[in-house]
């Protein structure tokens, strides 16, 4: 009995589809191996948490502050654990968060500014129309 196959174009599609596929997960698992470290943007992300501090975000924005923080430290845990997608993926939603708490802690200040400026219009205009009287 002769048990050799001839190979059909059905099963020959079907072997180079399967070879395919298993190129395409070698390389894919290849390239998440090789992902660097995430350094530059950890800078940056610190940075901008940074200068939301700076500008008072921890009083003015404490929420999106707390945010920025908790991403900041989980992205230091994954790049620890060398999951750097994960590290770059957190660190840039670290500094979205940041900024936004920058931006609110200096609209924050500046309505605050306006609101006094307008208090002290407001006590000037009394004060000289008790002087014209």
């Amino acid at each position: 009995m002769n048990h050799t196959r001839k190979p059909t174009p059905h099963r020959t599609l079907r072997h180079l589809a399967l070879g395919t596929a298993l190129c395409g997960a070698a390389l894919a698992l290849a390239a998440c191996a090789t992902t660097p470290p995430p350094t530059a943007q950890m800078a940056v992300s610190n940075a901008a948490l940074a200068h939301a501090v700076a500008a008072g975000s921890a009083e003015f924005a404490p929420v999106e502050t707390a945010m920025a923080r908790e991403k900041m430290a989980r992205a230091n845990a994954a790049l620890a654990a060398n999951t750097h997608d994960t590290a770059l993926a957190l660190a840039q939603q670290a500094q979205v968060d940041a900024q936004l708490a920058e931006a609110k802690a200096e609209s924050a200040k500046a309505r605050k500014s306006a609101d006094a400026l307008q208090e002290a219009a407001s006590a000037l205009r009394e004060e000289m129309a008790r002087k014209t009287r």
